[in-house]
């Protein structure tokens, strides 16, 4: 062997035996880490809690539903920094939920949505944002919030309005908004026709009342709002149909609100949905889901019957506070009866549909 190639063999040699040297101390950390106590493991997700990020929410819904998140986000907020030592913030955005449907289909990147009626979540769902399927991934079909419609009339009902039927009498005038740009008057219109059918009429005779009972309508407004605004501040119309919520809460506000909840209704329903597309995009699935299903508990069922919702829970429904409160419709109807919101919104508010054939023969 010469003598320039034995430094080299020692060279080789020490590299090897330094790989292996460090290879071994490597082995070492890996099966003490493995072979560690439990106390050691134990210890490890409460250090990974306390690092976790900050995480954001953000909620879309429709106006009337802010009195109740709005009470409901500060319980969840510290019961999740409580139990995962991780921070929650909501971004919130509330409005008519035909405008909020189009704001998130548009590029509002909300995580979560809870809208006035399941038509506006189908859009969102069929513009690709929603799996399919979303209304069994929460309790109750996923209806977070109800309530019936309401007939408010004036100080002493001097026109003895308290049934659907009297809308549709000669001398009666009645304010509701235009059910091709506003969710309430859709339930508005459906609790119309479902009155007829649900008391023995055929479809012909439904067509006819809500023909005659749309006669009766001096002005057809934007949203419901605008109809609130029309019968309360310029004293249009006999008669306001409203929903039962934004009466108990103006009542809570100390307004003497003066109305009738008929003994033939309909369920109004809002759903609730994660945007899956947003949410898997924000990586906040874990903490949305969780909030979703936190809407469902007692806790927050309370605060939407605070506010005039009627509870979804049964215990709550149930309690002496809201029972009185909220007393059993004797004839109730959901959408679902009605053929669901497909059918619906073919037969009824399309264009050309139903509505706007009335709208046509109007006098």
């Amino acid at each position: 062997m010469s003598w320039w190639q034995r430094p080299r063999v020692r060279i080789n040699s020490l590299k090897s035996f330094l790989s292996l040297f460090l290879v071994g101390v490597l082995l070492s950390s890996v099966l003490a880490a493995c072979g560690g106590g439990n106390e050691n493991n134990s210890q490890t997700p409460t250090a990974t809690d306390s690092t976790k990020k900050d995480v954001e929410i953000t909620l879309v819904s429709f106006a009337v539903t802010k009195a109740a998140h709005e009470a409901i986000i500060p319980k969840f907020v510290e019961k999740w920094q409580k139990e995962h030592g991780q921070r929650v913030t909501f971004k919130q955005s509330y409005g008519g939920s035909g405008s909020q449907t189009r704001a998130v289909i548009d590029g509002l990147e909300a995580d979560i949505v809870h809208l006035a009626l399941g038509l506006d979540t189908q859009k969102i769902e069929k513009a690709g944002l929603i799996q399919p399927g979303w209304e069994k991934e929460a309790p109750n079909n996923a209806i977070v919030s109800k309530s019936v419609a309401a007939l408010v009339t004036r100080e002493g009902n001097p026109k003895g309005i308290k049934t659907w039927a009297d809308l549709g009498k000669d001398g009666v005038k009645f304010i509701t908004a235009d059910p091709k740009t506003s969710g309430v008057a859709r339930w508005n219109f459906l609790a119309l026709w479902n009155s007829v059918i649900k008391t023995g009429g055929d479809e012909a005779k439904a067509t006819e009342f809500v023909t005659k009972a749309y006669n009766n309508v001096p002005i057809l407004t934007r949203d419901a709002r605008e109809a609130t605004d029309a019968f309360f501040k310029q004293s249009q119309g006999d008669a306001l149909i409203n929903y039962e919520n934004e009466i108990v809460l103006a009542q809570e506000k100390g307004v003497k609100v003066n109305y009738v909840i008929p003994d033939v209704n309909i369920s109004i329903d809002n759903p609730i949905a994660v945007v899956d597309k947003n949410v898997d995009k924000h990586g906040n699935r874990e903490v949305v889901e969780a909030f979703v299903k936190y809407l469902f508990t007692p806790e927050a069922q309370i605060e939407f019957a605070k506010v005039g919702f009627r509870p979804v829970d049964e215990t709550v429904a149930k309690s002496k506070e809201f029972a009185d409160k909220y007393p059993p419709v004797k004839n109730l109807s959901t959408v679902q009866d009605l053929g669901g919101w497909d059918t619906v919104q073919k037969k009824f508010f399309d264009d050309g549909a139903l509505f706007d054939q009335i709208q046509a023969k109007k006098k």
